[in-house]
């Protein structure tokens, strides 16, 4: 099985004024196809090329390969990254999501303020998220390629923080990058099929 560069779920202008097209342009057609290429490049061969993305990253962490795990990681991250933005979002959850946010961040305001202090301190290459860990919620920021797959927690949306995410629309300015993505593109429908999705497993889980 050869792994596949997934389709964006817009146009590469679609989340303009805030990122934009040339952006995406780098960051999808170059950063993100040429993870997916390395990924095919070192699992020839091998039994990786059977296996489905999120197997290839578990199995390569715990074989401690690195040259599978952190070019599968970044293909898995940058599509979860995708789904997490949308044009026109205006940055409020509803339903389920926004009742937890509610209790258990005390609100928006609180969310978004930390949040944004786990992304802007996140030192050098990462990525924050939002996770689950059974019914609470969590703010998390992992180095490099790492990600909630590896471990007993379930992401829900995420914000890539290297560099190369954000360098030719706001330059040095992770904040006002950070800021864009909490105010404008964060797509909490996805959040919400996350966590209906974590639900519906649990559900299976004790029902058995």
């Amino acid at each position: 099985m050869t792994f596949k560069l997934t389709e964006l779920p817009y146009d590469r202008d679609a989340l303009e004024p805030h990122i934009s097209a040339r952006t995406l342009d780098y960051h999808y057609g170059k950063h993100h196809n040429d993870y997916v290429d390395k990924l095919n490049e070192n699992a020839a061969g091998t039994r990786y090329e059977e296996m489905s993305l999120e197997d290839a990253i578990r199995t390569s962490f715990r074989k401690n390969d690195k040259s599978v795990y952190n070019n599968a990681s970044q293909a898995w991250n940058h599509t979860f990254l995708w789904e997490s933005m949308k044009p026109g979002g205006d940055g409020r959850p509803a339903g389920t999501v926004s009742d937890m946010i509610n209790e258990q961040f005390g609100g928006l305001d609180t969310f978004r303020k930390q949040f944004k202090e786990s992304a802007v301190a996140q030192f050098g290459s990462g990525w924050t998220w939002l996770i689950a860990d059974e019914d609470t919620l969590a703010i998390v920021s992992t180095s490099n390629a790492d990600s909630p797959l590896t471990t007993d927690t379930t992401p829900l949306l995420t914000l890539d923080v290297w560099e190369h995410a954000y360098y030719l629309d706001y330059q040095n300015s992770r904040e006002k990058y950070v800021d864009a993505f909490l105010e404008h593109l964060i797509n909490w429908d996805f959040v919400q099929a996350n966590l209906d999705a974590l639900d519906a497993r649990s559900q299976l889980r004790a029902s058995r």
